[in-house]
């Protein structure tokens, strides 16, 4: 635990580029060599950290979802992307996948993937009991939900105060 919480730490503090198992190790105070007994790299440990992060702290609606769920786990995941530094931790690897083939492949085996099956099962439950009438696909409507989040933090631009709210309103068109 002290590894995750401090290759998180470090990123915030120096950048993914920056970041070094050596400095991790030292700043969990454990030696180099039990980091790679457990992790190969530091993608390894900011995967791991991100996926224990965003488990507790922006978990994919599990009950059944309402449209004001759905909104809520929106404003959650943009609060998380902006404020936690786990969600500093979903950019840096978001940004490293565009430039490492690795990196993106176990980036999205790892936590693209299950996320979005889990975000996709929320929307087709929701859309079966009848509490939203979304206007595309279950996947094209998580992408047009979640993109200009994501691109908003991305840019470092504050997420608009009203875009849950019409996104919700105009992409899921919930029941009156």
């Amino acid at each position: 635990m002290a590894v995750l919480h401090a290759a998180d730490d470090l990123l915030v503090e120096h950048g993914f580029g920056a970041l070094t198992v050596e400095a991790i190790a030292r700043r969990a105070g454990v030696a180099k060599q039990t980091i790679y007994r457990w992790w190969p790299s530091k993608v390894e440990i900011l995967l791991d950290t991100l996926i224990e992060d965003s488990d507790k702290r922006v978990p994919v609606p599990t009950e059944l979802p309402t449209a004001e769920g759905i909104r809520a786990y929106l404003r959650d995941f943009a609060h998380f992307l902006a404020e936690d530094p786990a969600g500093k931790c979903l950019l840096a690897l978001l940004a490293e996948a565009q430039h490492d083939v690795g990196t993106a492949a176990r980036f999205h085996e790892r936590y693209l993937e299950p996320r979005q099956l889990a975000e996709r099962e929320m929307l087709t439950r929701a859309a079966e009991s009848g509490e939203i009438s979304p206007v595309l696909d279950p996947e094209a409507t998580r992408d047009a939900l979640l993109g200009p989040i994501v691109y908003c933090a991305l840019t470092g631009a504050a997420v608009p105060a009203d875009l849950m709210d019409t996104l919700v309103e105009k992409l899921l068109r919930p029941r009156a």
